[in-house]
This record gives C-alpha cells, structure tokens and sequence, in this order.
C-alpha cells in the first residue's frame, strides 16, 4: 500500500541566503483562481467565470532578526526580493525522496519582530506578496507563474499564450 509523501524538512534562502537552522516556518503560497459567478437567459443554474489569479503571498517566520533580512524593507521593485524554499518530500514506503523548490520574487510586505520579552523566544514573521512563482519537483516545473509578464505555465503549457497574442504581447 502507499503511503502519503510529506515535507519532511526543508531550507528557505532569502536573496541568496540560507536560514537551515533559523527558519521556523513557511507557509507556502496559495494557488488560488478569482471566480465571479454567471447566470444568463436560457442558464439554469449560474457558473463561475475565471478572471485570472488571485494575488500570491507568502509568510515566512525565522528564530532571529537579521539585519540582512530587515535591510530588504522598502524594496521598491515588484520582483525585488528572491525567495527560495526547498523541501524533502518523502514516504515512509521506501519509494525515495522528491526535491521540492519553489522559487518566489516579490516583496515584503510586513516584516513584524514582534515583542521582545526575557526568557521568551525571538521570532521575526515576514510577509510578502509574490510577482513569480515556480514550483519544481526533482528539477522539473510543474507551474511558472510570471504576473508580470503574463505568463501562467502548468506542466509546461502555457494557458495565457493565446491571451497574449491576441493583445500584441
């Protein structure tokens, strides 16, 4: 029988960096369609109409307050700050380990250090909005999605290609 593959561990890098050690948790980006609902003359029930993305975002929480990480606040540029997670996902069946990396750019959009106590733990939680994502497993990329220059790729197909001819872009 088989059994579920599960992270079980994993790195986050903040432009470059590594945090093995000092990463608490990652909560990943959600993938997640704006959906407005239709119903016409001649439509016995109404149906969702795909307008595209919702806004993708991420929380990233470290066990310090680097000054690497808070030198990144006001970045200015949509894709200014390169994220990378990459995760151990594996069975307990014997059926081997799966790299997951999802590459993300955006920007911080909170970066709270939270409250400073003795004897209680230091966290800083980051916030960020994404401009890109790609998620890749053992080097091959399931989704690329570049807002920016409209590009959404799943399993290698391209589902605003014809959206992008028909604008001139």
């Amino acid at each position: 029988m088989a059994m579920p593959k599960k992270i079980k561990n994993f790195n986050m890098f903040i432009e470059g960096e590594g945090f093995a050690g000092r990463v608490d948790e990652v909560t990943l980006p959600k993938l997640s369609r704006k959906m407005e609902g239709f119903r016409a003359g001649g439509m016995n029930a109404e149906v969702d109409v795909d307008q595209g993305m919702e806004k993708l975002e991420t929380e990233i929480s470290l066990g310090e307050i680097p000054r690497s990480v808070l030198n990144l606040f006001g970045v200015t540029d949509a894709s200014g700050v390169k994220l990378r997670f990459r995760g151990a996902m594996q069975a307990d069946d014997g059926t081997g380990t799966d790299a997951i990396e999802i590459v993300m750019m955006g920007r911080f959009s909170e970066i709270d250090p939270g409250s400073a106590k003795a004897g209680d733990d230091t966290q800083l939680k980051l916030s960020a909005t994404l401009a890109y994502y790609r998620y890749s497993v053992n080097g091959e990329d399931v989704i690329e999605i570049d807002v920016l220059n409209m590009i959404e790729k799943v399993d290698g197909v391209d589902r605003l290609q014809e959206q992008r001819d028909a604008i001139g872009l």
